[in-house]
């Protein structure tokens, strides 16, 4: 999978999280909107949000549970699940996942 932005600005250093079992890459397209493209080792994470998120499976599988919510599901490559702002959702991951989030800001 490839995108195309037409003018962007990418921030070279990396987000390293968990170790280094985390990592990725900020892009801050022409309109201002910020995405991360990033990957995931095998592990178990938590995350935070201040703004709502879209978080597209690039490549891999997550396993994941949003705040409030009772069940895992699973997300393999080619889906994409939503989190609300100020939240958390936790994170399985069993092999290693490519992954791209969206900032959505309200």
């Amino acid at each position: 999978m490839s995108r195309v932005y037409e003018t962007a600005t990418i921030i070279e250093k990396a987000n390293v999280y968990f170790d280094g079992k985390v990592n990725s890459r900020t892009v801050i397209k022409e309109n201002g909107d910020k995405v991360t493209l990033g990957f995931m080792q095998a592990g178990d994470y938590e995350f935070n949000t201040n703004d709502k998120e879209l978080m597209e499976v690039i490549n891999g599988e997550m396993d994941i549970i949003i705040a409030g919510e009772s069940e895992w599901k699973t997300y393999p490559a080619g889906t994409s699940f939503l989190v609300p702002e100020n939240s958390s959702f936790k994170v399985r991951v069993k092999t290693f996942s490519d992954y791209c989030c969206s900032y959505l800001k309200m």
